[in-house]
């Protein structure tokens, strides 16, 4: 430990998740000298491109939009402090049912093993003690959250005895309930079960958007967040809250899909200044529930 710092490990799916989900404990730990390290699954070309043109539309240019979208990512990560960003770029697989999902290169269609293995090495490389990824249906079921989920816990297994601690972002039932109010307050439509799957895609990867790339209706999505009993850890970002603001609104592209951006600064930070996760592996036997996912190890 001595001849290393403290490490926190991020693994997202797409440019900007690593905003919303874990744009708070990004910063934070940042700030207190833990050393960060972001992992970007995919390309985020199933984004919108300019004037909001959605994927499949007439202009939507992928290759275009991902490197706006890596541009992006870039500025988002000064903004929150981030010390080193590594990309596996693969291609964004777009919702469930795209047919992006089938597309050569898609994160969705290649190999667990290839993407665990290549992910491993950054493991064996940076030794984080917390690495931080999705829940096994990718929060909200996006097959890019999902398979970030599956390549993570695969090359921990690989590199086993690295982390100290695992978790999954999530968001308790409470938190749901008075975004759901904030929603109905902003004039949209909340239907508590079917609505959360669409408000996370707005604010948890905005490669959803309901263009002519969606031309398989999707399943239905499993349940959002979890009781907030069963909430393990609620890290308080609140203070990096601006931070967070503004690393959203560095991916300026999106802005026609990222819902929180409508509400300011001060509102944000009032509704999204608690970071939620469960953790799924530890090492520490820091007591639950906690409030820093490095509790048991400074």
């Amino acid at each position: 430990m001595a001849d290393r710092p403290l490490t926190l490990m991020a693994v997202h799916a797409h440019p900007d998740d690593e905003a919303t989900g874990t744009g708070g404990v990004l910063a934070r730990y940042a700030a207190e000298g833990i050393r960060t390290v972001l992992v970007t699954c995919t390309d985020g070309a199933c984004g919108d491109g300019p004037g909001g043109v959605k994927p499949g539309e007439d202009g939507h240019d992928p290759q275009a939009v991902a490197a706006l979208r890596r541009k992006e990512l870039e500025a988002s990560c000064r903004v929150l402090g981030v010390d080193h960003l590594e990309t596996l770029d693969y291609g964004d697989s777009g919702m469930m049912g795209w047919p992006a999902n089938d597309a050569p290169g898609s994160f969705w269609g290649s190999p667990v093993a290839e993407g665990a293995a290549r992910l491993a090495e950054l493991i064996r490389h940076y030794r984080p003690d917390v690495v931080v990824t999705y829940d096994e249906n990718g929060f909200y079921g996006h097959p890019d959250h999902i398979q970030a989920h599956r390549i993570t816990m695969a090359a921990l297994d690989l590199a086993p005895d690295l982390a100290s601690k695992v978790y999954w972002t999530t968001a308790p039932h409470s938190a749901m309930k008075r975004f759901g109010e904030v929603m109905r307050e902003f004039g949209a439509d909340w239907d508590e079960a079917g609505d959360a799957a669409e408000t996370a895609e707005a604010g948890e990867g905005t490669d959803g958007t309901s263009g002519a790339g969606s031309a398989v209706e999707a399943p239905e999505l499993p349940p959002i967040g979890l009781p907030d009993e069963e909430v393990t850890t609620w890290v308080d970002t609140s203070a990096y809250g601006g931070q967070k603001y503004d690393a959203l609104a560095a991916h300026a592209s999106q802005g026609e899909n990222i819902f929180f951006l409508r509400m300011g600064k001060e509102r944000f930070t009032d509704l999204m200044g608690i970071e939620t996760f469960v953790r799924v592996r530890d090492t520490t036997g820091a007591p639950l529930p906690e409030q820093d996912l490095f509790a048991g190890l400074r």
